[in-house]
């Protein structure tokens, strides 16, 4: 739905490729590949935030390819490893439906600080730049200036917003706005929700609260439930998918900051935790800086020079 550009995605992965991609050939270009090689490779995707899983099950693959022959040198090595981390990844898009089924509607997740409403933001300029109209609902009705914040993202990027007063029940904003997308026939209604921890057990219910009164509106909705991570806050960003999925069945990760980091390897741990795909990725601060998560881009910008 968004269109790809693999320069965007090099530019927020450059401290990554700085930290990942260039240790990579400083220890195997030209070199022969070797037993204690391969260990260094797996200390390497470790430090990376690949996940220890994933590290040693890559490891273990590559060593049984050396042995057989099939890999000697260490630039085979980073070509086998690229592929390896590809298959790993797998695929996953957005799913915006067309008219007449109407509207798509994306319940958008998080803790607090991890950038959702500039997320919901970005996701809507896009959507937007696609020629489909947008729906936004202020359903952060706790944190102080959520919904002016999001307010004046519509102004800026000339959207609709149904809001609530401060401290109103979040699923009945959740509700109006979707009843309002329905009456209104716009193709896309954007839900941002209140920051939580996912220790929060209550807030965590609320969240199944706001999932069942959409659902009433809009059947068959949410049709996405995007979990908005930090990509800065590495390993922790784990155990905050996997509570956020048990809680409201998420459905694909937005995974922000990813320009702030040089350990995006965090995309591989989360999906072999949680078995659920990146979709989007920030890669900067303005609302053009969101691109779709696509595995072949976004491990060549790993490797990248």
């Amino acid at each position: 739905m968004f269109r790809a550009a693999l320069d965007a995605i090099k530019r927020g992965l450059r401290k990554t490729a700085d930290a990942f991609g260039a240790g990579f050939r400083s220890v195997l270009h030209g070199r022969s590949l070797s037993e204690d090689l391969i260990d260094e490779i797996e200390r390497r995707l470790v430090a990376a935030d690949v996940g220890v899983r994933a590290a040693r099950e890559t490891a273990a693959a590559l060593r049984t390819d050396f042995r057989a022959g099939r890999v000697p040198r260490g630039e085979d090595a980073i070509e086998w490893l690229k592929a390896s981390l590809k298959a790993r990844l797998g695929a996953g898009s957005l799913g915006i439906a067309t008219a007449p089924s109407r509207p798509t509607v994306v319940l958008v997740v998080g803790i607090n600080g991890a950038g959702k409403t500039t997320s919901v933001a970005k996701i809507a300029k896009s959507l937007r730049d696609e020629g489909r109209t947008v729906l936004l609902a202020a359903a952060d009705t706790f944190r102080a200036g959520a919904v002016a914040q999001l307010e004046t993202w519509s102004r800026r990027l000339g959207v609709d917003i149904v809001k609530g007063t401060a401290g109103a029940d979040p699923a009945a904003v959740a509700f109006d706005a979707a009843e309002a997308a329905v009456a209104r026939g716009v193709d896309v209604l954007l839900v941002d929700t209140a920051g939580r921890l996912h220790t929060q057990e209550h807030l965590m219910r609320q969240l199944t609260k706001i999932r069942n009164v959409i659902a009433k509106k809009v059947p068959g909705a949410p049709h996405e439930t995007l979990l908005v991570l930090d990509a800065t806050s590495g390993q922790n960003a784990i155990a905050q998918a996997a509570a956020f999925k048990s809680a409201c069945d998420v459905t694909g990760i937005f995974l922000a900051k990813l320009d702030g980091t040089a350990k995006g390897g965090i995309v591989v741990a989360i999906r072999d935790a949680i078995d659920v795909p990146v979709k989007l990725v920030g890669v900067g601060e303005t609302p053009e800086d969101v691109q779709p998560f696509d595995a072949d881009a976004f491990v060549e910008a790993m490797f990248a020079a």
